[in-house]
């Protein structure tokens, strides 16, 4: 084979090269299928890490979290919810007053006022998210146990059809919405997970 491409002019012999070394295994396509989920991930953890979702997915406390500039608070500057509220085990607030009480089926039109959906309530507390690293969030979707027993392809669709999620995008006057769509973050999930879903590590 040497003394073939030797034989060629130089243009020719380039060709063959080229040709011969698109055969070797190359490391190319693992580092880039690992910088897509990468990517794919980061665009996941800054809408689940967001106000309009992290405020909600709050731990056993049952507090509904108040942050973001919407609230002309600083980053990483917070308060709960006015009012004592919060959601009990029932997440919905049975125990003391109900979520309904405020949040009815629409968004109030008043800028800041109370937001609204037909299914308001907490996220289960398995599900927190609030205060939590990107890696923690990763392995929480990850299992079953911490998401709502879904595969990962049950948390994509949950993403793109479920309403109450929506509402991160739609959440009235006078708030930020998360950025990005639920059709991206959708997209987003089944990129990672068709990748492998690798997680970060925080400490790195």
């Amino acid at each position: 084979m040497k003394i073939r491409i030797a034989a060629l002019s130089t243009g020719a012999a380039a060709i063959v090269a080229t040709a011969l070394y698109a055969q070797a295994p190359e490391e190319a396509p693992a580092v880039a299928t690992a910088s897509t989920a990468a990517a794919s991930w980061a665009k996941v953890y800054e809408v689940f890490s967001h106000p309009r979702c992290a405020n909600c997915h709050v731990p056993e406390d049952g507090r509904p979290r108040w942050s973001g500039a919407s609230y002309g608070l600083a980053e990483g500057e917070w308060t709960y919810h006015a009012m004592n509220i919060h959601g009990g085990q029932s997440r919905i607030g049975l125990e003391s007053i109900p979520c309904s009480t405020c949040h009815t089926a629409e968004n109030s039109e008043t800028p800041h006022g109370p937001p609204g959906n037909p299914v308001w309530m907490l996220p289960p507390v398995e599900m927190t998210w609030w205060g939590k690293t990107s890696q923690e969030i990763c392995e929480q979707i990850k299992d079953p146990a911490r998401n709502g027993g879904r595969s990962l392809e049950d948390v994509a669709d949950h993403v793109a059809h479920d309403e109450l999620v929506h509402w991160g995008w739609e959440p009235g006057p006078g708030r930020e919405p998360a950025p990005y769509s639920a059709a991206e973050i959708s997209a987003a999930l089944v990129d990672w997970a068709g990748a492998g879903a690798p997680c970060p590590n925080d400490a790195e």
